[in-house]
């Protein structure tokens, strides 16, 4: 895995392009995404703990903007129950190919780990290059769109959402983990600047901060928590309530 150190920013771009999750990005990810976004890591792992109690036999997981694979790890290593299979979708081919190095990587250190392999550990992963809009829905138990649904044209979103919700087996579930605005405008510069803090406090400058918030303007669009609550229960979910936030994101648990 890549732990090269987010510089994308760190110097005056005249011309600020829209963020793209091309080759530049997959290489510095994972320190970006740590150094960005408040609770990362807990939100894996959470992901993780609820594959542990939802996911069904013989059922298949998504992951919807797998980016580098930290959401199908973290369910492949804690599926209890067999005949299952992850699928992990992205439309970045830089992304999927650095995705493939970390799950083989994952794959032989369970192969060569000391401890009695469990069921778990044989979870296949498929990688899939595509729109997540045009993704199938089949036979689902657990659905995850990471910091994946702010990337989808506002216009496009509840259909996404109808479609994971009937390809949901009862009982499924699905983890929406998104950056969100606030109604209230005092709340929502609070919040903003809390991040920027958070983000300075990783590192970043204030040129880093500014020129990557520049690029996600237009790319990057937020919605409320209530927003999302509205939308998904429309969707079919029978219960819908945020599990995580901390500042301006937020991850929500959704029932089918």
């Amino acid at each position: 895995m890549s732990d090269s150190r987010d510089k994308i920013y760190a110097t005056p771009q005249l011309d600020i392009a829209g963020f793209r999750f091309d080759q530049a990005v997959a290489s510095v990810f994972p320190d970006m995404i740590k150094r960005s976004v408040p609770g990362y890591e807990t939100i894996i792992s959470m992901t993780g703990t609820l594959a542990e109690r939802y996911v069904q036999a013989n059922s298949r997981c998504y992951d919807l903007g797998c980016s580098l694979g930290a959401s199908s790890i973290a369910m492949r290593h804690h599926i209890q129950q067999p005949g299952c299979e992850i699928i992990s979708v992205d439309n970045s081919e830089d992304m999927l190919k650095q995705c493939r190095v970390i799950l083989q990587q994952d794959q032989s250190n369970s192969e060569h780990s000391p401890v009695e392999p469990s069921p778990i550990e044989h979870t296949p992963v498929e990688l899939v290059c595509g729109n997540v809009e045009d993704i199938p829905i089949v036979n689902a138990s657990m659905v995850v769109l990471n910091f994946t649904l702010q990337f989808i044209p506002l216009e496009q979103r509840a259909k996404l959402l109808h479609k994971i919700a009937d390809g949901l087996l009862p009982g499924g579930v699905l983890v929406l983990s998104e950056k969100v605005a606030f109604t209230d405008q005092q709340h929502h510069e609070l919040m903003i600047d809390l991040h920027h803090n958070f983000k300075r406090a990783n590192g970043y400058s204030d040129l880093e901060i500014s020129q990557k918030r520049s690029s996600l303007e237009d790319v990057l669009i937020p919605e409320t928590l209530e927003i999302h609550r509205q939308r998904l229960r429309q969707a079919g979910f029978s219960s819908v309530d945020v599990w995580f936030q901390c500042f301006n994101f937020a991850s929500l648990i959704a029932l089918k």
